[in-house]
């Protein structure tokens, strides 16, 4: 999910961009409830891009309180629901303390299995094929003389995400529709949801609006819708 539209929700309604984004946060806590009642098991949440960091520094700035409050005050309930906390992209650019917190709660949940929440922060989807790729030469020299060796199945398991499978639905809320460099790898084969609810407004109703919409899609994987059917009935 990218969670766009924050800022737009709290200036429709004359307030400062930052109380939209602690509104954002509230909106969190109702679509991973309703994800986790549903059967959801990876739920990826577009919390902060590399390309944020152009905002007005005081925005970014309350974004980092935000992000380190949240760590501070909902890990304790991810745990005890059973949740499993991963954050990826380029966590270098942080601050120590938020860098600490991250680690920790990933520590801590690390052993839970009813659901895989994660968040892309600082996040890029170019920046993530070009980790992998420099990750991946690095395991294996070989691969400078011979290129022709370096396939999907090599790269896949140093991609920021290897642990999770690719993802079935995307959700973008806020009207814009395109992906913004998220997971450009990984939404190859997805199923692309947008709405024109701002992220704020987006709540479990919502979210089985997007569930039914799913619903609907044949995914045919470059296969015919025949070849399909024939798979279903067999």
């Amino acid at each position: 999910m990218i969670m766009d539209g924050n800022g737009r929700w709290a200036t429709s309604r004359r307030l400062p961009r930052v109380a939209g984004h602690a509104r954002g946060v509230e909106a969190v806590r109702t679509v991973l409830e309703a994800c986790a009642k549903a059967g959801v098991e990876f739920l990826t949440l577009f919390a902060f891009s590399s390309e944020n960091w152009r905002r007005p520094v005081d925005e970014v700035s309350v974004l980092m309180r935000l992000f380190i409050s949240a760590l501070e005050r909902e890990v304790d309930q991810l745990h005890a629901n059973g949740i499993r906390l991963r954050v990826v992209g380029d966590l270098d650019a942080f601050e120590p303390r938020l860098r600490a917190l991250i680690r920790q709660s990933e520590t801590r949940t690390a052993g839970n299995q009813r659901m895989t929440l994660t968040i892309a922060a600082n996040y890029g989807g170019r920046w993530d094929i070009l980790q992998a790729t420099r990750a991946a030469l690095a395991a294996h020299p070989e691969l400078i003389s011979h290129p022709e060796r370096l396939d999907e199945a090599l790269l896949s398991p140093y991609l920021a995400m290897s642990y999770a499978p690719e993802p079935d639905l995307f959700v973008r809320t806020g009207g814009e529709q395109r992906v913004s460099n998220f997971l450009l790898w990984q939404l190859a084969y997805t199923e692309l949801y947008f709405t024109d609810r701002f992220w704020p407004d987006f709540d479990s109703a919502a979210l089985e609006e997007a569930f039914e919409w799913y619903r609907q899609r044949e995914r045919r994987f470059g296969q015919t819708s025949g070849q399909v059917a024939a798979q279903s009935a067999g």
